[in-house]
């Protein structure tokens, strides 16, 4: 077994023509588009497409001299990736094209996508995940208490218009945690002509949707070709309303580390799966949704809201910045928490409760699945 690292290593050298593109492709692919290529690669319609190696080439080239790093969550193994894949025949002169991406702290948006010729007569639109920025986290926490968030429009709107600029092209989605989330979105949203056109569409670990899509006839229009992966313990791609039609794959990591999708393990063409979820991810699935059940729309925002303003007191941009001065980002949170109203207070006081609960139940839980374990070997040696 390996990782998706491991796998350009095994199948870079193979073209797409001798062997087929596949659900690790697709999340290689998916990671790409956290790289910030804007003046590197064209928006939809507005310039040639650039080949991949090419693209890598002028990103490591504008950031010479300097220390790169993807932030805090944003796993950095995907500058290694993307040096691999432009140096590997199977993705190497895939031709980019269409990135485009929109941060918007005043209305909220983190958004980026990027579009990928496979050179197989389909195009790989993918969706850039929650990158290191705190209004990326705060657009995901509204999905909690909004039917729709900005990032899911733009995707829609994004899939369309790549559409008509690529007649001919079949169309696959992809895109890891959000990503996979807009992805899902964008092929329930396109209209029945584009979705004649896709030819799968894949989610991973992304989150669910507040307002369930699985009644919708535009999501049944799609759903045999929606593949939804999930690592053992998922918590992210658990959260709101989902499809229990998914994949469970297992990752090296433990609890909310296996979201990274570097820890998903992979033999030969294909991620390795497992039977069913663990338990950690069961026990973390329900307190989660125990959580957000108790509380209506107007507490989930005030939630959301309270706890954002007390990250933004910290005056920091993004999850590096709250990190590289702990100290003092620490005293402007308490501050603040001790500055907002009693109610507010009572929902952020809540939420910690329930985290340190279902930390304690899956220890619990964890102990009891162990212990049943080897009184099942213990009788067997009887």
């Amino acid at each position: 077994m390996g990782t998706i690292l491991d796998y350009l290593g095994w199948r870079g050298d193979l073209t797409l023509k001798q062997s087929p593109f596949n659900e690790v492709d697709n999340l290689l692919l998916a990671e790409l588009s956290f790289l910030e290529l804007t003046d590197i690669v064209p928006d939809v319609g507005q310039g040639r497409s650039v080949k991949l190696h090419r693209a890598v080439e002028q990103y490591f080239a504008r950031r010479e001299g300097e220390e790169i790093s993807m932030g805090v969550l944003v796993p950095d193994q995907i500058l290694i990736m993307a040096k691999e894949m432009a140096a590997s025949p199977r993705f190497r002169d895939m031709p980019l094209s269409g990135f485009r991406s929109i941060l918007d702290p005043d209305r909220e948006i983190q958004f980026a996508a990027l579009t990928i010729d496979t050179g197989d007569g389909s195009l790989y639109l993918s969706f850039r995940g929650t990158d290191d920025t705190l209004v990326g986290w705060k657009e995901d926490f509204n999905m909690t208490f909004l039917s729709e968030v900005p990032s899911q429009q733009l995707a829609a709107e994004y899939l369309r218009e790549t559409a008509r600029h690529s007649r001919g092209k079949q169309l696959r989605l992809g895109g890891h945690s959000k990503g996979g989330n807009l992805a899902v979105y964008a092929a329930v949203h396109c209209g029945a002509a584009v979705q004649k056109r896709l030819e799968m569409v894949y989610n991973n670990d992304g989150p669910g949707f507040k307002e369930s899509l699985l009644e919708r006839p535009e999501y049944r229009a799609v759903r045999e070709r929606i593949v939804t992966i999930v690592p053992q313990s998922s918590v992210v791609g658990m959260l709101l309303e989902h499809d229990d039609n998914y994949h469970v794959v297992h990752s090296s990591q433990q609890g909310l580390n296996q979201h990274d999708g570097f820890s998903w393990q992979v033999q030969g063409t294909s991620f390795v799966r497992m039977e069913e979820r663990s338990t950690e991810g069961r026990v973390n699935e329900k307190a989660i949704r125990g959580f957000f059940a108790n509380l209506d729309d107007d507490q989930r925002r005030q939630f959301v809201d309270a706890m954002f303003e007390v990250l933004s007191s910290t005056n920091a941009q993004t999850l590096t910045e709250l990190d590289s001065d702990r100290l003092r980002s620490l005293t402007a949170m308490v501050k603040t928490y001790k500055e907002l109203n009693k109610e507010s207070r009572q929902v952020l006081a809540e939420a910690l409760r329930v985290i340190l609960k279902a930390s304690t139940d899956n220890l619990v839980e964890g102990l009891e699945e162990k212990s049943e374990a080897l009184r099942r070997l213990w009788e067997n040696k009887k």
